[in-house]
């Protein structure tokens, strides 16, 4: 299945086409930090909108209309495809995700299933709802978490500072973590080619863990799955953006793993960044969420020294290092869509 290809500002920048302005779109760009998101959060747990089309598909829509932005990205959890995995998820309140029946063995992931997928169709159902009403203005960014950032979920039973129970079972026994990867992968590319078929036109890969790993532990335990993976994604023809956070110490071996766009945290110029992969994929962010608590004039000052880095090549999408923090004023967020719309080199 390839699809047929639309026209849009964010998509021609996957492409490293030219563009008029520059794109601009912000990872949690829906969340909490919008009074209409937490009006309907009162009501309604995380897993609950995931889960119901119309909430989700409201939810994502809520920032197109009031910011203006390149792309909407759909509202969704990453860790959705655990579940028809066979594994128990719940969001517990300060906590964050909790998985009640974590994988710790062999038996564990012989049991993991990769052929309910289906059982997913509701982020479809919002994707196609979106779209809908979107009638084309832009384009809908899906998503899928990152094999190691799965795994890793999948083995500490929630999020963890330094990794020790995914780290010991991947040093311990290499062949039950191939096991596992390569079953993760079956499940998320499926996943990926639903949500691209509801009306997806680029498919966000995110490594929200992956910089808990060493660049030669990257290379031996990750990058093979997230190459497949993209691989997989990317036969439908549409644009992988690969993001990987905390990534900037082994960031041509990420690069190396697969992505048309490669995004970037605040952690290392994207000039550099830039360069290091010989401008080989588009490239995508990379402001430090935190700089939108800046005042107006400093964090003009940060958006356009962002902007003059990337310079006039094509292949840059505004973004920033990582997710919208809640605190944040949603009036300079609407303020940095202007200042990257503005801006001239």
């Amino acid at each position: 299945m390839r699809v047929a290809p639309m026209t849009s500002r964010f998509l021609d920048a996957c492409r490293r086409r030219p563009t008029d302005v520059r794109p601009v779109w912000f990872m949690r760009q829906a969340g909490r930090y919008m009074k209409q998101y937490r009006q309907i959060r009162e009501k309604h747990g995380i897993l609950e909108i995931c889960k119901r089309p119309d909430l989700a598909a409201t939810v994502t829509l809520q920032p197109i209309e009031v910011l203006d932005v390149d792309a909407a990205i759909i509202f969704a959890d990453l860790l959705l495809p655990i579940e028809p995995m066979g594994l128990k998820l719940a969001y517990l309140k300060g906590e964050g995700p909790v998985i009640a029946n974590p994988v710790r063995t062999s038996d564990d992931v012989d049991s993991l299933s990769t052929t309910n997928t289906d059982d997913l169709g509701y982020v479809g159902e919002a994707i196609q709802q979106v779209v809908r009403a979107l009638a084309g203005k832009v384009p809908v960014i899906g998503f899928v978490g990152a094999p190691f950032t799965m795994a890793s979920y999948m083995i500490e039973g929630g999020a963890s500072r330094n990794f020790v129970r995914t780290k010991r079972l991947m040093y311990s026994d290499e062949t039950l973590w191939r096991r596992l990867m390569g079953k993760i992968v079956d499940v998320l590319a499926p996943f990926a080619h639903s949500q691209v078929t509801a009306g997806a036109r680029a498919i966000q890969v995110f490594d929200s863990w992956v910089g808990a790993l060493g660049s030669d532990d990257y290379v031996r335990y990750a990058a093979p799955y997230s190459r497949a993976l993209i691989e997989r994604i990317r036969s439908t023809g549409i644009p992988v953006i690969h993001f990987g956070t905390g990534a900037s110490g082994f960031f041509r071996e990420l690069h190396a793993a697969g992505g048309d766009v490669m995004g970037v945290d605040w952690r290392i110029n994207i000039d550099q960044a830039w360069m290091d992969i010989s401008y080989r994929s588009a490239i995508q962010g990379n402001l430090d969420p935190v700089a939108l608590f800046a005042p107006l004039p400093e964090l003009k000052a940060k958006v356009h020294e962002l902007l003059k880095r990337t310079g006039t090549r094509p292949g840059h999408i505004f973004n920033l290092g990582h997710g919208i923090l809640p605190e944040t004023p949603v009036e300079n967020v609407k303020a940095v869509v202007e200042m990257v719309r503005e801006f001239r080199p």
